[in-house]
């Protein structure tokens, strides 16, 4: 096959990569369908530029998205590669290997490989500056350890080990800095905040929480009264 292609491991099937973007889930509409409660309905998308492919992980799934084993949010893909959307295995080919250049290998180290709970802290991090309100500073470790429910120190430790990884030199505004970088290399986007039902328990849904209103010094004197 002279295309880019995935074959599902379990089943043998082919499926050749579209030109541009492929989209891989459970879903109905989806450009290669997988059949298993472990994916998402939208999972991943392959997506092809010039001679390269690279895998972007959408976030909607619990279970996340791996190459050769390891858990990442978008990376450059080689002939053979193994990738793992939920529990569903499948392996890249049809990539030409002469084309494969130290440039694709510049592009893949862009992007520095990231656990699923480092992708989730910076999530978190970038949430308040992609909503639809006006423009947010980033959030604090307080408040990320709040929205993940875990703690603060916890936090802490994997935005000291996202600096590094980023290489974001110590400096004021470090989180902003770490946020922009984030956001400018595609590995935060902007989520749907209209609350949904949950459908699926694979899938990750936004839900907005609204702050009760604050009460007037009138209000509350005549609650006293």
């Amino acid at each position: 096959m002279d295309t880019p292609f995935l074959r599902i491991e379990e089943s043998g099937e082919v499926f050749p990569l579209r030109d541009v973007v492929t989209t891989v889930g459970r879903g109905q509409g989806v450009d290669i369908r997988l059949d298993d409660p472990s994916v998402s309905r939208l999972h991943a998308e392959l997506v092809r530029r010039g001679p390269y492919v690279y895998v972007v992980d959408l976030g909607l799934s619990r279970n996340g998205t791996r190459v050769n084993g390891r858990p990442i949010a978008r990376r450059v893909l080689d002939e053979g590669d193994v990738l793992s959307f939920g529990a569903a295995r499948c392996r890249i080919g049809g990539i030409q290997r002469e084309e494969i250049t130290a440039e694709a290998e510049l592009r893949r180290s862009a992007v520095p490989e990231l656990t699923r709970r480092e992708l989730d802290v910076l999530t978190s991090l970038c949430r308040p500056a992609l909503s639809d309100e006006a423009f947010a500073t980033p959030a604090t470790a307080h408040d990320i350890a709040a929205d993940l429910v875990v703690t603060e120190a916890a936090v802490k430790q994997h935005l000291l080990r996202l600096y590094q990884k980023f290489r974001i030199p110590e400096g004021p505004n470090r989180r902003t800095r770490l946020a922009n970088e984030v956001v400018a290399l595609g590995l935060v986007k902007p989520m749907p905040l209209k609350p949904v039902p949950p459908t699926d328990a694979g899938e990750q849904l936004e839900v907005r929480v609204l702050e009760q209103p604050v009460r007037s010094r009138s209000d509350q004197a005549v609650q006293a009264g």
